[in-house]
């Protein structure tokens, strides 16, 4: 690894020399280059003078200043710069401890591993990122590279000391604008996006990956070798959708708890818009609201279904005496006629007892006669 700027920490009356390295690549991350789709030639960036419309070679470009507002460039010389009070030009000066809780991550900028630079610098190094584990501080000072001062904040990290840049507080915009009005949380919500929380667990560094990158390098090889790319699968909904917040919620822990890829899926895609919902409002205000009047529903049905049958079995009860006796005087009026007349509806739903003696008695009357 190569290093980029040396220069030394001021703790105190300790000065410990340092090398300093860049901490991340982001050359792995996809970057594209600008072409003529005419022709598939690269295009070119060169640097034009504003006044004669001719090309500038590097070792003519300098540097100058122009105020915010004003068209005014004042040129600048790196010997203009040297002669400026800047005594953190190759000296990382501490001014203070903190509780790392009180660095806001809006000013993290950029990340260097810091590394002793000889043999000198070894122990107090050691010692500087020791104390900084143990006592669990980070140190904040002001570091001059590349042409301007920063803050800087160190801290001790997988056995090394790294230094993070950052941004001066009024470098950091004021979030008006970006934050909605008061809005209403029930505390059945709030309960629930804990739970969630709290069920997805730890993250685990090494399943995180480019996704993207991933999808473009397939792309690149597919178009190298001449084929076709292959179609995008569809991956959720497009567009926004307003869902009914506490449903999802439920659907999203059951899913965390281990529902299975299969059960997640169909808990996502059966999530109800509230549109559709403002008629079961009620029974879903708490966490399995549905479930409870789905309960209630069928314990009322069972006890409803016995007495139900109760009165059904007793109007046939009553029913049975009056049929009896219609059926006795329709056989009387039909004493001559009764084998060939057909039966009257009465008749046929009397019970089988009164239907034996209807016939005896037809048959006695019938021999008298």
């Amino acid at each position: 690894m190569r290093s980029i700027w040396n220069g030394s920490i001021s703790f105190g009356l300790v000065t410990i020399p340092v090398k300093t390295y860049s901490a991340t690549d982001r050359t792995s991350s996809v970057s594209f280059v600008r072409i003529h789709e005419k022709d598939g030639a690269q295009i070119q960036y060169r640097k034009i003078c504003e006044l004669d419309g001719k090309e500038v070679p590097n070792e003519e470009v300098g540097k100058g200043y122009q105020a915010p507002g004003d068209e005014t460039i004042v040129p600048i010389t790196d010997d203009d710069l040297s002669q400026l009070p800047m005594p953190t030009a190759k000296t990382l000066s501490i001014l203070s401890f903190a509780d790392p809780g009180e660095i806001d991550p809006l000013q993290l900028d950029k990340a260097y591993y810091l590394g002793p630079n000889g043999a000198s610098a070894i122990k107090p190094y050691t010692l500087l990122r020791e104390a900084l584990e143990h006592h669990q501080r980070v140190a904040v000072g002001k570091v001059a590279m590349r042409g301007r001062e920063s803050l800087a904040m160190l801290r001790a990290h997988d056995g090394a000391i790294v230094m993070h840049t950052l941004l001066w507080p009024d470098q950091i915009r004021p979030a008006t604008g970006v934050v909605p009005d008061d809005v209403e949380l029930r505390e059945n919500e709030l309960t629930l996006a804990e739970t969630l929380m709290d069920s997805l667990g730890e993250l685990d560094p090494e399943e995180l990956h480019d996704d993207y990158r991933e999808a473009v390098e397939e792309l690149v090889a597919a178009k190298l070798e001449g084929e076709e790319p292959a179609a995008p699968s569809a991956s959720g909904t497009s567009g926004a959708r307003v869902l009914d917040l506490t449903a999802a919620l439920e659907k999203s822990l059951r899913a965390a708890r281990g529902g299975g890829e299969g059960d997640a899926q169909e808990e996502s895609a059966s999530v109800t818009p509230i549109r559709g919902r403002k008629a079961t409002k009620k029974s879903e205000a708490a966490p399995g609201g549905g479930k409870r009047s789905g309960t209630a529903t069928k314990k009322a049905a069972k006890k409803t279904a016995p007495a139900a049958a109760k009165k059904t079995a007793a109007k046939k009860t009553a029913a049975a005496p009056k049929a009896a006796a219609t059926a006795k005087k329709s056989a009387g009026s039909r004493g001559t006629t009764g084998g060939t007349s057909k039966k009257s509806a009465s008749e046929k739903t009397a019970s089988k007892s009164t239907a034996k003696k209807a016939p005896a008695k037809k048959t006695g009357r019938q021999s008298s006669a």
